[in-house]
């Protein structure tokens, strides 16, 4: 019989298989932004855990169709959803994906041109910390009218309600040499039912 002659064959492939060593890694030389057990960020080239913390980016692995969040109608409806997209964008340095995230209405082609160079300088960045940006509280008053504390700082007290939404994201990135740093801060726009940011 055929098949049972080509038993052996497969058996000895898939043990040369099973032997053979796994491919080397290419070594991560990105920065990272870690936060330890205690709260102190952390800037490093190692792996978070290799410090005893965590990342703050979420993890977007090869950013295919089959791993994205599902989009309703093409779009974020939710600010983790959009912190995905510009993530994965800057992962795979696509600056169409970035684009796609980014809020057009209004906007004519030669500013488009000029918006959509500096969307690629983004993406060709290594990403470090997405930071949503919210607005100064409102000063801390006494039974009087007095203020207490004006909120200079941007401190909240542990008596204040819920913090205000965020009005802009942040990116905290460094340039191609892996150790100057550079900040882009995008607008955050809600229509549509989904969040668009702007520049």
């Amino acid at each position: 019989m055929r098949i049972a002659r080509l038993q052996p064959v497969l058996i000895l492939a898939a043990l040369a298989a099973w032997q053979s060593p796994a491919p080397a890694r290419a070594q991560d030389t990105a920065v990272h932004r870690c936060t330890l057990m205690d709260g102190e960020t952390v800037y490093t080239d190692k792996r978070c855990e290799d410090v005893g913390g965590m990342d703050r980016l979420p993890e977007t692995g090869d950013a295919s169709a089959s791993t994205r969040p599902y989009l309703r109608g093409g779009c974020s409806r939710t600010l983790s959803g959009l912190v995905y997209e510009i993530t994965a964008a800057i992962d795979a340095h696509d600056v169409n994906r970035l684009a796609g995230v980014y809020q057009w209405a209004g906007t004519s082609n030669d500013v488009a041109n000029r918006i959509l160079d500096r969307l690629e300088d983004v993406v060709q960045r290594p990403l470090v910390d997405i930071v949503p940006i919210r607005p100064a509280p409102p000063p801390i008053v006494d039974d009087a009218g007095n203020v207490v504390d004006d909120n200079a700082d941007g401190y909240y007290p542990q008596t204040a309600s819920a913090q205000p939404r965020p009005t802009g994201l942040r990116l905290e990135q460094t340039l191609r040499n892996a150790s100057t740093p550079s900040r882009t801060v995008f607008g955050l726009r809600r229509e549509y039912g989904c969040f668009w940011i702007t520049l």
